[in-house]
């Protein structure tokens, strides 16, 4: 086992070999490699074969995909005495592609299917010095490199945990609901971005910037490649956004009521009847609140059910881009009756669709009905960013009286 300095976590996680027991068999493992290999080919192979197949053991144990070389010293120290051909082990690996530099990993994306940016935005938080992004054939200690084996791995592990979820059917995911959904896959956030980077090579995903926010896409099953990212996928995801803060937003009215009530409880048993009365109505205050919110929670999820059960083709694609331009600007001077009226007529095309979608059912349709359906449906598909906005903007209003109120009571 590793020896007891390297912590209780990593003796619990790896086995070395049975000769690591072996002094004559370690004192040579342990010693560096002859400067000219054909002096010993057989004893060079072997050695060269242990530590890479080692390597790899330990990083698969660990669920990692990166190393470096001040990591292995450590790991693989014995009785005090650390290896001392490590180095000429990662530049081997290196040189037959089983590694690779992180730097390289990550801008060697291919440019004609995502920016050298995006690459970039992935590994953010490391640094890279100027002499490690032009490449030198020397190891430093804390320099990382990428084990390729165990990347394809772990890309092909985290597009499996996503395609069983139960968000697959969304088509986008914000970079941190990915980071939760994969924790039990990817160790730590290094891992997940060289997984998506390595999916991002094989075509089965696309990171991008949205309004600072990192938003990811996968291929769907039957995809030869993900698709780009568009204007449909972005409103469709804002909307499942409102879902999720519309469903914490009412929640959390549902214990501020409760709340209330146990405070009138505890004031009317000491006697305080009209502060007791004025909890109950800042109570019946919070519970409006939380009804109205929980009809347009309703609406949205009908709606996005109606999404995910319907079929989009070209030509709503098309409708759909040329008319966000024009929608955006009728709703610069949206007020309060225009938002409610706004999700009325929603409501409304929605409840015109299921009549169609009954006529279509009965197979009785003709080619004048034909036009009024994809109209319906087209109108519906144009009033997603609208929607959109009405969210953000009912969320917004009912923050900002909530707070009002807050101070008032």
């Amino acid at each position: 086992m590793v020896p007891s300095n390297l912590g209780e976590e990593m003796s619990t996680e790896l086995a070395l070999p049975p000769e690591w027991e072996d002094d004559e068999r370690m004192n040579f493992l342990f010693s560096d490699f002859k400067e000219n290999r054909d002096v010993s080919t057989t004893d060079w192979d072997s050695k060269m074969d242990f530590w890479t197949s080692l390597i790899l053991k330990i990083c698969r144990s660990r669920g990692t995909v990166c190393v470096h070389l001040q990591e292995l010293n450590k790991i693989f120290q014995r009785k005090g005495i650390m290896p001392l051909g490590l180095a000429t082990v990662i530049q081997c690996m290196a040189r037959c592609g089983k590694i690779q530099r992180e730097s390289e990993f990550a801008t060697n994306v291919d440019c004609g299917w995502v920016s050298w940016g995006v690459g970039l935005l992935l590994v953010k938080p490391l640094k890279w010095t100027f002499s490690t992004l032009l490449g030198s054939s020397v190891v430093t200690l804390k320099e990382l490199f990428v084990v390729i084996e165990l990347v394809k791995e772990k890309a092909a592990e985290l597009l499996g945990v996503y395609r069983s979820s139960p968000v697959a059917n969304h088509s986008l995911l914000s970079f941190q609901e990915l980071r939760t959904l994969s924790s039990h896959v990817c160790v730590d956030e290094s891992t997940l971005c060289m997984a998506l980077l390595q999916l991002q090579r094989e075509k089965q995903v696309t990171v991008s910037l949205h309004g600072g926010e990192k938003i990811v896409k996968f291929s769907q099953p039957g995809q030869n490649h993900v698709s780009p990212v568009s204007d449909v996928d972005l409103g469709i995801y804002q909307l499942q956004r409102s879902e999720g803060l519309l469903e914490e937003r009412v929640e959390a009215l549902g214990l501020e009521a409760e709340k209330y009530k146990e405070e009138a409880r505890v004031l009317l048993r000491e006697g305080k009847k009209s502060q007791a009365l004025r909890c109950l109505r800042s109570r019946k205050r919070v519970e409006k609140k939380a009804d109205h919110l929980y009809a347009q929670l309703e609406n949205v999820k009908g709606i996005l059910d109606k999404i995910a059960n319907s079929q989009t083709d070209k030509l709503v694609i098309q409708v759909y881009q040329a008319g966000v331009s024009a929608l955006r600007l009728s709703l610069k001077d949206v007020t309060v009756e225009r938002a409610e009226s706004l999700v009325d007529q929603i409501q409304e095309l929605c409840d015109t669709q299921d009549e169609v979608n009954q006529i279509l059912a009965g197979g009785a349709l003709n080619s004048s009905m034909s036009y009024s359906i994809l109209y319906s449906y087209l109108v519906v598909v144009l009033l997603l960013p609208a929607y959109t906005y009405y969210i953000h903007f009912m969320n917004s209003l009912f923050y900002n009286s909530y707070t009002v109120g807050q101070k008032s009571i």
